[in-house]
């Protein structure tokens, strides 16, 4: 396990409030001074008080999680704190609430839970957390540390089991240094590339006296990294995108995460180069905008698969090049010049060669970007080409009123009655697709889904926290809404409960195909229609559910039920659930089969 020790501040070690022997006075009231900064910490009686406060300090407003024996003397101390506690159903849902509240606000989430199952039951939440680089602070109790090792009552070793998916855990040690230890897991969840850390708390740390008040909260030193890019490394990518005649930005999530949309759309206006995204970087560039591709992949729009297949200069910002974006590595922008720009030097040319490594904040390399392209390149021919490609393969699908409901009409009416502010959230499946297709996002932070893990059952938790983030940046009437399958939605649904208690205004559409949808899909393409597990006939009535919940709950089958169900729920004050019995026969397409070329999409059933 982890010794805190191991990562205590080397300016304080033992967390005294003295300057140590030699350090000049100057420099340690300047130090002071930044400090005054942040809020201070109250005075402190025990590690839980210490941990609380730690919190506080660091700007720590809200957090889920689940009660019990091992976290008890920390929700003890939160008791009379300043930090609200939003109560889960399951702590899988604490952590996608916390996921969730921490994309949407651009702070790390927070998430507790007690030893053993509670921990275990976080870990697909964190490990979401990790694949999407999420920042996100995990405090687990943890057994008495004399207990520790010894198979005790609801003991886990959750240093262990979480190592290989937080970006860092710790074993608190003592009382007196567990307030800087869960400062600085806060602070280090954000800084670089972002990340879940986890703090695990043996009862006794919690529980043991101490009046040290931990200290500003800071990441270890070395984990922020130099923002700025190398001046000849951006010199160099410079030149290769003036000398380009088919350029194309590739916006991925490190943008939204960098707050870097508006640097990512002034360079690409300014030399008139088509944009495309990631799933995760859906909202860093207008979609509304003629540059706009949308976002490109397995289930990513023609029109944007095929400019990747034909760009002679890719600049690809805070993207890691996972598979469902790349389908086949070798036909992925075969005939591009690679310009890559992240923050984190082990995703350079990791899947996809770099022949212009820019590593730095995303926000700050395309400002340097901006600044060293001297001219625009001669794309004029290239936009003209991309604009084609938008009219021959457009997303498109057909409503015969004599079939059944199809979900892209769904997810349009749910948009048309909408701002463009309106937080989206999903499950993962075919709805999941259908809701980042059929929406025109303008905005970051707007997307909230489950990318790089693929967790069913994400979009109800994620609700509860997306809504409980707008609620505390002062924006209650933003709209929230929830796109969920009906084998996603059976997951979580148990977090309907949080909702209603907690009077939280979200709409969740279930998109109910009686299927896992998604692997059905999968199974007629490329397993001869053997539905084996997939058929989803015994689901219960979600609307009555809904009901005893105590939300509100609505049934639609056909197209004229639509609009009216969709504006009674969204001005319902209050969760909403609507239960839309769809085609259950309906695919997701244009589609890249797993490990295609992306230039290979198919647009109808028959191609795959």
């Amino acid at each position: 396990m982890s010794d805190t020790a191991a990562h205590t501040r080397e300016d304080d070690p033992e967390g005294s409030e003295e300057p140590p022997e030699g350090v000049d006075d100057a420099a340690h009231a300047a130090e002071a001074d930044e400090a005054d900064e942040t809020p201070a910490a109250g005075p402190v009686s025990t590690g839980a008080e210490s941990v609380v406060a730690a919190l506080e300090a660091a700007g720590a407003e809200t957090a889920f999680g689940v009660q019990g024996g091992a976290i008890m003397p920390v929700y003890d101390a939160l008791y009379s704190s300043s930090i609200d506690h939003v109560t889960m159903a399951h702590e899988q849902g604490a952590a996608h609430a916390a996921d969730a509240y921490g994309v949407v606000s651009g702070e790390p989430g927070l998430c507790l839970a007690t030893s053993g199952p509670g921990a275990t039951n976080l870990v697909t939440g964190i490990a979401d957390a990790d694949m999407d680089s999420d920042a996100m602070l995990a405090l687990t109790g943890q057994v008495p540390t004399e207990f520790v090792g010894n198979d005790a009552f609801q003991e886990t070793d959750t240093v262990g089991v979480t190592r290989p998916i937080t970006k860092h855990n710790y074993f608190a040690g003592g009382a007196d240094t567990v307030g800087d230890t869960v400062g600085e897991a806060f602070e280090l969840s954000r800084a670089g590339r972002p990340g879940p850390t986890l703090v695990d708390l043996p009862k006794d740390v919690t529980q043991d006296e101490t009046d040290r008040t931990p200290g500003p909260a800071a990441p270890p030193a070395g984990t922020d990294p130099d923002p700025n890019a190398d001046a000849d490394a951006v010199e160099a990518a410079a030149r290769a995108i003036e000398d380009a005649e088919r350029p194309l930005c590739l916006f991925g999530g490190g943008v939204i995460k960098a707050e870097a949309s508006e640097a990512a759309r002034t360079f690409a206006r300014t030399y008139g180069i088509p944009v495309t995204t990631t799933m995760p970087g859906i909202g860093s560039f207008p979609e509304d905008d003629d540059l706009c591709l949308s976002w490109a992949g397995m289930h990513g729009t023609g029109y944007a698969n095929m400019a990747i297949t034909h760009t002679d200069c890719l600049i690809a910002v805070g993207t890691r090049f996972d598979d469902r974006l790349t389908g086949g590595i070798d036909t992925f922008a075969p005939e591009a010049e690679v310009v890559h720009v992240d923050i984190d030097p082990a995703e350079i040319s990791k899947n996809v060669y770099a022949d212009h490594a820019l590593i730095g904040d995303a926000g700050r390399v395309l400002d340097q970007l901006t600044a060293a392209v001297r001219e625009a390149p001669d794309a004029e021919s290239w936009r003209e080409r991309c604009a084609e490609w938008k009219e021959t393969y457009p997303l498109t699908y057909t409503a015969p009123e004599d079939e059944p409901l199809k979900p892209q009409f769904v997810v349009e009416a749910f948009d048309e009655a909408t701002d463009d502010d309106t937080i989206v959230t999903t499950g993962v499946g075919q709805h999941q697709m259908w809701a980042s297709q059929f929406w025109t996002y303008t905005e970051p932070r707007t997307w909230v889904s489950s990318h790089g893990l693929g967790t069913m059952g994400y979009g109800v938790p994620a609700a509860v926290g997306a809504r409980v983030a707008a609620n505390n940046m002062g924006e209650p009437d933003r709209d929230v809404v929830c796109f969920d399958g009906d084998g996603s939605f059976l997951m979580t649904m148990q977090e309907l409960s949080v909702a209603v208690r907690e009077d939280l205004d979200i709409t969740i559409a279930v998109l109910n195909n009686e299927y896992i949808g998604m692997v059905r899909q999968w199974q007629d393409a490329f397993y001869e229609g053997r539905h084996m597990a997939s058929d989803y006939t015994w689901m219960p009535e979600f609307d009555k559910l809904a009901e005893a919940f105590g939300a509100l709950g609505l049934r639609v089958d056909d197209y004229d039920e639509v609009a009216p169900a969709v504006e009674e729920a969204l001005e319902y004050d209050g969760p909403a659930v609507i239960d839309f019995h769809i085609d259950p026969e309906e695919n997701v397409l244009p589609m890249v089969p797993s490990g295609g070329a992306n230039g290979k999409f198919a647009t109808a059933e028959d191609q795959l």
